[in-house]
């Protein structure tokens, strides 16, 4: 349904791909250390987690789930990929939307640290875009020499603490190309956000086959 990888999702694969090096010895200021130091300890965080051998799919689903709502800001990034269409969605379609898109974060990529294979995630750089923001550049490297790819972290402090609410991919904006997606979705439905709510609802929401797998059924 979703043609691109979901900006989240793309965060956590870079993620699980990634072993973090240390963060840039010079940084511009205490909060870009702060968002570097956020990005590398996460990214830490999920190796030695999620990436542990003999892992249940359950168990990795549930790992996962723990380290996105603790890294991403999850309401941000559903508003913002919603787009337009979240200002005419009713109280409970925004929270029903919210649930949903982290259940479909969840379950699509939550798989795909089975596939860490020793690429490497480079910290670069730093630099502050106000207002409690920040841009934390990195480099993923791959085994054997291969074509670094570039991946930019925005980080914003909030009430919760720091939170990721955008990933850069080679100059690209997850969140704006994710945005465009569920536009596309919800324009060729016809009906505003219940055709998507529908379709999203119908994979994702309870008691959908994709979900057996965060209770260990689906293997």
């Amino acid at each position: 349904m979703i043609r691109r990888a979901f900006l989240v999702g793309l965060a956590a694969l870079s993620m699980g791909f990634a072993g973090f090096a240390a963060v840039p010895a010079k940084a511009a200021d205490s909060f870009t250390q702060e968002a570097s130091s956020f990005v590398s300890s996460l990214g830490a965080e999920a190796i030695s987690t999620i990436t542990a051998p003999n892992l249940t799919e359950g168990e990795r689903i549930s790992r996962f789930r723990t380290l996105f709502v603790k890294g991403f800001d999850i309401p941000a990034i559903a508003r913002f990929v919603l787009g337009r269409y979240w200002r005419t969605a009713t109280p409970e379609q925004q929270q029903e939307f919210m649930r949903l898109f982290e259940n479909m974060v969840v379950q699509t990529y939550a798989q795909r640290f089975k596939e860490y294979s020793g690429q490497q995630l480079r910290v670069t750089g730093a630099r502050e875009e106000g207002d409690g923001r920040a841009i934390v550049a990195s480099q993923i490297l791959q085994p054997g020499g291969g074509q670094p790819v570039r991946i930019d972290w925005r980080v914003a402090k909030s009430a919760g603490g720091d939170k990721i609410y955008d990933v850069i991919v080679e100059g690209v904006s997850m969140s704006v190309t994710e945005q465009q997606d569920f536009g596309s979705v919800i324009q060729r439905q016809g009906n505003g956000v219940d055709g998507l709510m529908a379709q999203l609802r119908d994979k994702y929401g309870p008691g959908a086959p994709a979900l057996a797998a965060e209770h260990g059924v689906v293997k």
